[in-house]
């Protein structure tokens, strides 16, 4: 257990638990057909026009998150989610980690719900660019020489990543609106030992737009407007 679960980063390992165990229960479940659409959706993906015709579905937009189409796609994002989100730990603490990661993946399905309606989606992905943007959104924000040169160095993977999401069968929508909520929230979230230099205005106003964007989209998504 001790191979698997890391105390050092106990929200990453918990979040690759979690994300796996979602992902083996499709297998039992469905074996063979777990990567069908109606496995996904069964399992807790996105699916916008079904929201749209029932609210009581919008718990959709969060367990998207841990659901996975396919061995592929599982991989891919928890070797990301392993290596992202240890850096991202130790950067910002576990409690602000988790927010971070949760609240891009919300956003991000927001997205897809709202962009793509028709579309059954799934996946870490939509957090996962909510951690690149956060951590390229630093060099503008910290005073550490060393996070400002990492997080520049992030600039590309975050462009390579983007370009990789105009493949078939990948939400560019999902991706986008995950990456927006990094940015906005690497305004909110300070890294260890730098709060001091964060500015209460800038929380403020990157808190006020996020809460904005996401209240205005599901205001759409549930025809409130």
């Amino acid at each position: 257990m001790k191979h698997i679960y890391d105390r050092r980063y106990p929200v990453t390992s918990i979040l690759l638990l979690v994300t796996t165990a979602v992902f083996l229960s499709m297998f039992i479940r469905f074996g063979g057909d777990y990567q069908t659409g109606a496995a996904v959706f069964y399992s807790g993906g996105v699916v916008g026009d079904i929201i749209k015709a029932d609210s009581s579905q919008l718990w959709r937009l969060l367990t998207a998150v841990f659901v996975h189409i396919g061995l592929e796609h599982f991989v891919l994002n928890m070797i990301t989610l392993y290596y992202l989100g240890r850096l991202a730990e130790d950067l910002f603490g576990s409690k602000a980690f988790l927010a971070l990661y949760l609240l891009s993946g919300m956003m991000g399905n927001v997205f897809v719900a709202i962009f793509t309606p028709d579309v059954i989606a799934a996946g870490a992905s939509t957090a996962l660019f909510g951690l690149f943007g956060t951590i390229g959104a630093l060099r503008f924000i910290v005073q550490s020489p060393y996070i400002r040169h990492l997080s520049q160095s992030y600039t590309s993977l975050i462009l390579v990543n983007l370009i990789f999401s105009f493949m078939p069968d990948i939400s560019m929508a999902g991706h986008i609106g995950g990456l927006v909520a990094g940015v906005l929230l690497a305004y909110v979230f300070p890294v260890r030992g730098e709060a001091r230099f964060m500015k209460r205005s800038y929380q403020i106003g990157a808190s006020l737009v996020y809460l904005g964007l996401l209240f205005y989209f599901l205001g759409n998504l549930l025809n409130l407007f």
